[in-house]
């Protein structure tokens, strides 16, 4: 039986093996891409049946033109080649991140009923990375290894308790001071570093104003946005992403108690006070936000960047409040996507990368800057509440956001832009990291990956050029919290891809996608199932996860066990105990800890229109 989407897979595997033009490969990348539009699954994560017979004929067809040019360009002597020289090349590096953003609602990656014309162009005028992963499903440890390189445990970014990510702006909790963004490298080097949008790595450490892990204090010269995330709460969602289990320490707490008792009146807005709330650089703008000027307030802040620091480098790292729910978008988008407000907020952030690149465009920096657009995780399937759903599509990957090695949670886009650099249109399909990212734009900004610590990330650029056929990445580990639960093994001698799933989540109801009523699956406890021996997948073959191998099945069962047990032994003899960031006392919120911009807990202010 022929798995989900593979018509598009076959065509990836033939166009990064034939090395085409960059007409063909771009003609063929939009073949693939139509071959594998979403249907959005339905509420059991199942996807819809396809009929795959018209574009399986229209595949053989590029294929068939596909190798008369590989043959026509062998015999000419032609081959792809970096257009110009690196040397002494550094470039503004842009890069772009989607919150809970699923890969399954990008035009370029299958989905043919989201428009999303801005990331589309972007495919086509850079390399699309078919392979592309996060170190994490949610958002904390994720954005962490990101700016690191380095997988969350090795800096304390897990929790072991059921804590997943930093659960208010008010916590001790975050990104120790000890470790090195990329942000801090490149800003020796004499970047300009800013970061606007979403932050979710910590604030204050012992007071409400000691911003022990602030941006500003990991390398960034500029802050707009948000200290925390979007969450459900802020406009009185639904949904709320809040944990239940958080409320009890805060109960218990003498010092919480008095001031929630002398504060009634405070009550119904206290999580939109506590967390959604507007920063620029140490001082807060906006609390609560003002959500209607929002998304103009972010492109605002892009445009006065860029146009600061166009005649110097700099790095710039958008981190997008867009797709997270409560999914908050402006009149001008409401309605318009067949996909609800998760559509139209999708739609928006499109036509917000667009703004972006015009401002590129206006400023003459678009041929001088790298363009990377990524997402932190896969889609919430668990936000869905009724008939509604307002969470992305994973495509044909099983799973999403908070499960574990799932390939829905982790799978994310990867698309990088360099004109006259990297060649348009070319899909690579080997396995990446976020966590790659990292050392890439380190070297490119003239600095230097530190040797005093583990970089689980590699440096993509020979990659991107074409001038490596492999990436570096042989193993990759995917953690849940601090529980490893899956493992990846790139086979190159064989062309095989294995992945390993030592404890999985178990669905809620029987039969389900997802771990509805849950919020979230778990990493532990009696809601994962531990299999011994270990799910295999051959993810070359089959990406969708659906056909479990067995000694019985797979000749190479016990080969593929015992060099993936051994990779992970070896990972094992590399980690040190570090504090962990996301447990409890760390992730508990303390009235001292939480910013406020009156006087406590009067926390009201609008700076951007002069009130305060």
């Amino acid at each position: 039986m022929r798995a989900a989407g593979r018509p598009a897979e076959e065509a990836w595997a033939l166009a990064a093996a034939s090395g085409q033009s960059r007409r063909t490969s771009r003609a063929l990348c939009c073949t693939a891409s139509r071959s594998l539009r979403s249907r959005r699954p339905g509420p059991d994560g199942a996807q819809p049946s396809r009929n795959y017979e018209r574009k399986e004929n229209m595949l053989r067809l590029e294929h068939a033109w596909t190798w008369l040019a590989v043959t026509v360009g062998a015999l000419l002597g032609v081959t792809p080649s970096a257009s110009r020289d690196l040397s002494g090349s550094r470039p503004n590096i842009l890069l772009l991140m989607a919150d809970d953003f699923g890969i399954g609602d990008i035009g370029c990656y299958g989905n043919d009923t989201i428009r999303t014309p801005n990331i589309d162009r972007l495919a086509r005028d850079g390399v699309m990375l078919t392979q592309h992963l996060a170190a994490a499903s949610v958002c904390t440890p994720s954005r962490a290894a990101f700016l690191t390189g380095r997988y969350p445990l090795r800096s304390g970014m897990v929790s072991s308790n059921g804590y997943r990510v930093l659960q208010w702006t008010g916590v001790s909790g975050g990104l120790p001071t000890n470790e090195t963004t990329f942000a801090k490298i490149l800003k020796d080097r004499g970047y300009a570093t800013g970061l606007i949008g979403k932050w979710h790595l910590g604030l204050n450490c012992e007071s409400s104003n000691d911003h022990c892990h602030h941006p500003l204090n990991h390398g960034f010269d500029h802050f707009y946005g948000m200290p925390f995330s979007m969450m459900g709460d802020c406009v009185r969602w639904e949904l709320s992403e809040k944990r239940a289990g958080s409320w009890t320490p805060v109960i218990w707490s003498t010092m919480a108690a008095i001031f929630l008792f002398t504060t009634s009146y405070f009550l119904g807005d206290l999580i939109v006070h506590a967390d959604c709330f507007l920063m620029r650089n140490h001082t807060i703008t906006e609390q609560p936000m003002h959500f209607p000027r929002t998304t103009s307030l972010i492109l605002k802040e892009v445009s006065s960047f860029i146009q600061r620091n166009k005649q110097t480098p700099f790095l710039l790292f958008v981190s997008f409040l867009h797709v997270h729910t409560p999914l908050i978008t402006t009149e001008k988008f409401r309605g318009k996507s067949v996909h609800g407000l998760y559509g139209d907020n999708t739609e928006e952030m499109d036509w917000m990368l667009g703004k972006i690149l015009d401002t590129l465009d206006t400023e003459g920096l678009t041929n001088s800057t790298l363009v990377y657009f990524t997402s932190d995780h896969g889609g919430s399937l668990e936000s869905r509440l009724r008939n509604n759903q307002y969470g992305g599509s994973n495509g044909i990957y099983k799973g999403g956001k908070g499960m574990g090695g799932w390939e829905g949670g982790i799978r994310v886009p990867g698309i990088f832009r360099w004109p006259g650099v990297l060649p348009a249109g070319r899909v690579i399909h080997e396995p990446t990291s976020l966590m790659d990212v990292f050392p890439t734009v380190v070297q490119l900004g003239g600095g230097e990956v530190p040797q005093d610590r583990v970089i689980d990330g590699r440096d993509m650029l020979p990659l991107l050029l074409g001038t490596a056929q492999h990436s570096d990445h042989e193993f990759l580990l995917h953690y849940c919290e601090n529980f490893l639960h899956a493992v990846r093994w790139h086979q190159r001698d064989g062309g095989r891809l294995w992945k390993v799933h030592y404890t999985t989540p178990v669905f809620h109801p029987h039969g389900a996608g997802a771990c509805y009523g849950r919020g979230v699956c778990p990493c532990f406890g009696d809601q994962v199932a531990h299999h011994d021996p270990p799910l295999l997948f051959d993810l070359s073959r089959d990406p969708s996860e659906v056909h479990a191998l067995t000694p019985d099945t797979e000749p190479a069962f016990y080969r593929v066990m015992d060099t993936i047990s051994r990779a992970v032994e070896e990972h094992r003899r590399t980690l040190r105990p570090v504090p962990v960031q996301l447990d409890a006392p760390g992730n508990i919120w303390k009235p001292w800890l939480q910013p406020c911009c009156g006087p406590f807990p009067l926390c009201w202010c609008d700076r951007e229109n002069g009130q305060a």
